[in-house]
C-alpha cells in the first residue's frame, strides 16, 4: 500500500469504508436472527458515519471523535477469513466480518502510525477503536 498524499489515503479509507457498509448491508438483507440483522444494520450505518468523517478531513475539518481501548477476545487472530459467497453459513459470515474488522482496525493503527499530525493521528486511533468495537460485537456473537 504505497500512497503518494493524504488525499490517496483518506480515498482508500473512504472506499473500504463504502465497502464495509456495503457488506453489511448485505449481511442484514441474508441473516435470519432479528437482532443480528438489527446489529448489521447499525454497523452499517456506523461504517457510513466513518466515511464522514473521513471526507470531512478530506474537506480539511477534522471531528472530534473519542479514542476507547477495545479488547477483542482474540477469536480474530485465529481465523481463516472465508471468502464472500452466497451461500456463507452464518458462522461463516460471523468470520468473515470479523477479520474484515481486524483488517480495518490495522488500517487505521498504521494510518495513525505514518502521519506526523497529531489530531489526524487521534482522529485514525478513533475510527481504530470503533472497528474493534464492532469486532468485539462480533466476536462475541461468534463465540
Amino acid at each position: 500500500m504505497g500512497f503518494a498524499n493524504i488525499d490517496e489515503i483518506l480515498d482508500y479509507a473512504i472506499a473500504r469504508e463504502e465497502e464495509a457498509a456495503a457488506l453489511y448491508t448485505d449481511l442484514a438483507r441474508r441473516v435470519e436472527r432479528p437482532g443480528m440483522r438489527a446489529a448489521f444494520l447499525e454497523f452499517a450505518k456506523e461504517e457510513q458515519g466513518h466515511k464522514l468523517h473521513l471526507e470531512s478531513i478530506k474537506a480539511g475539518q477534522l471531528p472530534a471523535l473519542t479514542v476507547r481501548e477495545v479488547r477483542g477476545l482474540g477469536i480474530a487472530e485465529s481465523l481463516d477469513a472465508p471468502k464472500a459467497s452466497d451461500t456463507m453459513t452464518y458462522a461463516e459470515s460471523l468470520a468473515f466480518v470479523i477479520k474484515a474488522e481486524q483488517a480495518a482496525i490495522e488500517l487505521y493503527t498504521s494510518l495513525a502510525e505514518a502521519t506526523d499530525d497529531p489530531n489526524l493521528a487521534a482522529v485514525f486511533l478513533a475510527l481504530a477503536s470503533e472497528e474493534a468495537k464492532h469486532r468485539r460485537r462480533f466476536e462475541l456473537e461468534y463465540d
